[in-house]
């Protein structure tokens, strides 16, 4: 998948979020993780993606669409964290851990992240962010 390519879906499916059209939204970005190109794309626009969708705020129970369409973020952010190390990444794979059914995955994930981002600077707004995600677990 070219990197325009790329750019073209996900505006698209910003497009439906936009809509309204969430649970279609849900599906195309499942669609999009499970992609084999997926990874091809450099992880700052990987990163990108994963936040529209594990990072949106919403409320009450998820959708069938979006356990799913974080189902299959998973494995590609377990990938994504493995190649960067990047705080906010663990932060992203503790919230889809926590939607996903699994507190203690979870909140490893957020510990890790935490642990990192407060070697880089512990005055962020990420650790700030990572403690609230951490206390609410």
């Amino acid at each position: 998948m070219s990197k325009e390519v790329f750019v073209a879906e996900v505006k698209r499916i910003v497009g439906l979020m936009r809509g309204g059209e969430p649970d279609s939204a849900n599906t195309a970005f499942g669609e999009l993780f499970a992609s084999p190109l997926f990874a091809d794309q450099r992880p700052e626009d990987r990163r990108q993606a994963f936040k529209l969708l594990v990072l949106a705020k919403r409320s009450g129970e998820p959708p069938a669409t979006l356990i799913e369409a974080l189902r299959a973020a998973n494995g590609p952010l377990e990938a994504l964290v493995e190649a960067t190390h990047d705080p906010e990444d663990y932060e992203m794979l503790g919230v889809c851990r926590k939607v996903l059914g699994d507190p203690d995955a979870a909140a490893l994930a957020i510990r890790e992240g935490l642990r990192l981002e407060r070697e880089r600077n512990p005055q962020s707004d990420l650790c700030g962010r990572l403690m609230t995600r951490l206390s609410a677990l």
